[in-house]
């Protein structure tokens, strides 16, 4: 059984009511998303508030998280609230198409979605909905980011390799255009399993980067990965 908490350096997150727990995709978002700059960013389906939570403590930003679960909107909240960013971090328990902040627009938008497509469900529907895009397919969250987009604002989300590229494709159809891909190997030695991809209004040079998690024995990190992570994870 997977622990109810996971201890970060500068922050707790509490997972026991989430219907989404802590993983390293999410860790690898929260880590590479390109913070520079950024005044106001949006985190879509934040669950237990882990992107959101390291997004504060990597800039000054001003940030949105929503969470449409109720249970983990709560323990996302939670974990804001007995984090040391409390005033910089504002969760909205609202879904993504229902989700109206007004005038206000994001220069980043980050998400780690369902993607499990035409899959077994799991008979949990919290965990299900959190897997799956059933609740969120990838034109609402295309809508949803093209809504709330800033101009010259980048929308940044982590896929499995096959979806990913998939979901490159069908951006373009949106006016969005991929400007950097993350490719994200599990060891050295294997093909890339992930893949981060940014997307932006404007039509640019693709950059690509390519990340292995691990040398090739478990436990046994590349030190690309450790610099990423170090000022997260406490036994790195």
């Amino acid at each position: 059984m997977s622990r109810d908490y996971f201890q970060f350096k500068q922050f707790t997150v509490w997972q026991g009511k989430s219907a989404f727990r802590v993983g390293t995709d999410g860790v690898l978002l929260g880590a590479i998303a390109d913070t520079a700059g950024r005044r106001r960013i949006l985190d879509i389906g934040t669950g237990t508030g882990l992107i959101a939570l390291m997004l504060a403590q990597r800039c000054d930003a001003e940030i949105v998280a929503i969470e449409p679960h109720r249970d983990s909107f709560l323990q996302a909240r939670g974990n804001t609230l007995q984090s040391p960013w409390p005033d910089r971090i504002k969760l909205v328990n609202s879904s993504l198409q229902d989700f109206n902040p007004g005038d206000m627009l994001f220069d980043l938008i980050v998400s780690n979605p369902p993607w499990f497509t035409d899959s077994l469900k799991c008979p949990d529907p919290a965990r299900s909905a959190a897997r799956h895009d059933d609740a969120l397919s990838g034109h609402d969250l295309l809508e949803g980011v093209l809504r709330l987009l800033s101009c010259d604002g980048i929308f940044q989300v982590i896929m499995p390799v096959t979806e990913g590229r998939i979901f490159i494709e069908k951006a373009l159809s949106y006016g969005m255009h991929c400007t950097g891909i993350t490719h994200i190997s599990p060891t050295q030695s294997s093909l890339p399993k992930r893949m981060i991809i940014s997307l932006g209004r404007q039509k640019s040079d693709v950059s690509e980067h390519f990340l292995a998690i691990e040398k090739g024995k478990r436990h046994e990190y590349t030190s690309e990965f450790i610099e990423l992570v170090k000022d997260f994870y406490l036994k790195l």
